[in-house]
């Protein structure tokens, strides 16, 4: 998860925690709770793409390419 969904996600959860009354949708289903689980993975994912980051910069692709021509025989 990139940096930029975790952004949503922590802006979804606080939406839906701050933003929208608990018992829109009736007893059964906790808005405000469910904004506070999206919160966490949202930032649980800023943590490991700011974690990860580095150890992404530091590959390489260097390939070693030879080719041989050789003509061919008459």
């Amino acid at each position: 998860m990139g940096v930029g969904v975790s952004i949503f996600f922590l802006t979804l959860g606080a939406i839906l925690r701050f933003a929208i009354e608990p018992d829109v949708l009736g007893e059964a289903v906790h808005i405000d709770v469910i904004g506070v689980i999206f919160m966490i993975v949202g930032a649980v994912g800023v943590v490991l793409s700011i974690v990860m980051a580095p150890k992404r910069g530091h590959t390489s692709e260097e390939r070693l390419m030879h080719r041989e021509n050789h003509p061919p025989e008459v």
